[in-house]
């Protein structure tokens, strides 16, 4: 599976941005997918997962009430809706998916990554 996440850019405390990760190379609909991100010099954390249909959402207490993740499996494509970006939001966002029913938050867990894009949020 090729994963590519794109949709970072610079914006200001406060602001909205929407990533967006397109999927090809099998059934989209059988891969759990997630977003993580790193932040410099820290590690790469989930912040929010979605399962098979979409029907079970998980998101981090860093992130929860101001992201939304979603996914469409006609489209073979998974998005992460931000609001009310602060500078704590700043980094590189993984769009990440996982050949396993339920994974839990390890990196481990996942078989497929994307390149990353870049949020920055300014104050």
């Amino acid at each position: 599976v090729q994963l590519q996440a794109s949709g970072g850019g610079l914006v200001q405390t406060g602001g909205s941005l929407r990533l967006s990760c397109a999927a090809s190379g099998r059934t989209f609909s059988t891969i759990f997918m997630a977003w993580f991100r790193q932040a410099p010099g820290k590690e790469r954390d989930l912040i929010s997962a979605i399962g098979w249909s979409g029907s079970f959402k998980y998101y981090a207490d860093s992130v929860k009430g101001r992201f939304t993740i979603s996914r469409d499996n006609s489209k073979n494509m998974v998005y992460l809706q931000m609001s009310n970006l602060k500078p704590d939001d700043t980094a590189v966002y993984y769009c990440a998916g996982s050949s396993r029913y339920r994974p839990d938050g390890s990196r481990n867990e996942y078989d497929y990554w994307g390149q990353g894009t870049l949020v920055t949020v300014s104050s």
